[in-house]
């Protein structure tokens, strides 16, 4: 269930009425409020007006695809930072590579567990950053301020979604360290979210394109058959 508070709102873009029927039931029963749209353009038009607190996206929907909406969105200064699930019969790995490059930060295939739909959506709600959290933390030219959820780098503020805020902020509180995929899978996806170690390669190449400027050292070490590290190659 939803903690006591504000209800956030997912919206659910999915043109097959008994699915949408079905989500709409289980994630008003677990609290959520729910807006819908049947189609891309739709999809984009309620984002505009309500500003959802999470999208759940089909993939194959009429007018735009779910892949393009996706892509809008993150073009966008007010959604570029949005959840976005991508929920699609498509099964192949490429397809869910293709989705997180493109900009969603999860992707689940059809049929799901309702249960596991859930789980992913309450773990990406509360890395999404809309709860004050702990201070400030700061590696190198780097600064993190868990309360207001900004990072920025030598004062130039940095746009991160709310995935690749939770991996930064696990590397910054520690730094130096080698983390294994399986090892960052458990602590910034959870260990009740089945997702594939490639995924942190995703991620960790979206959050080097965002922290990275021109001239600036990469900050997050790649160390060949281990994983990664926040430092930086010697010399």
């Amino acid at each position: 269930m939803v903690p006591g508070g504000a209800r956030p709102t997912i919206l659910v873009v999915e043109d097959e009425v008994p699915l949408l029927t079905l989500l709409r039931y289980n994630l008003e029963k677990q609290g959520f409020r729910v807006e819908e749209a049947s189609d891309g353009e739709e999809a984009l038009l309620r984002v505009a007006e309500t500003r959802p607190d999470l999208v759940l996206l089909d993939w194959m929907l009429p007018q735009l695809s779910g892949l393009e909406v996706c892509r809008q969105l993150r073009r966008r200064p007010a959604t570029r930072d949005l959840p976005i699930i991508m929920v699609t019969a498509r099964v192949e790995q490429q397809d869910s590579v293709r989705a997180l490059d493109i900009g969603a930060d999860d992707y689940v295939t059809k049929p799901f567990a309702m249960d596991g739909l859930l789980a992913r959506i309450r773990a990406l709600l509360r890395r999404s950053g809309s709860v004050a959290t702990r201070g400030t933390l700061a590696f190198r030219d780097l600064t993190m301020d868990q309360d207001a959820h900004r990072v920025s780098r030598n004062g130039r503020a940095l746009h991160l979604g709310p995935t690749e805020y939770r991996l930064l902020e696990f590397l910054m509180q520690h730094p130096g360290r080698v983390f294994s995929r399986e090892q960052l899978l458990d602590a910034v996806w959870g260990r009740d979210i089945h997702v594939e170690p490639r995924t942190v390669d995703v991620h960790v190449r979206r959050l080097r394109k965002a922290i990275n400027g021109p001239g600036e050292e990469d900050v997050i070490r790649t160390v060949r058959s281990a994983g990664y590290a926040l430092d930086v190659e010697p010399g």
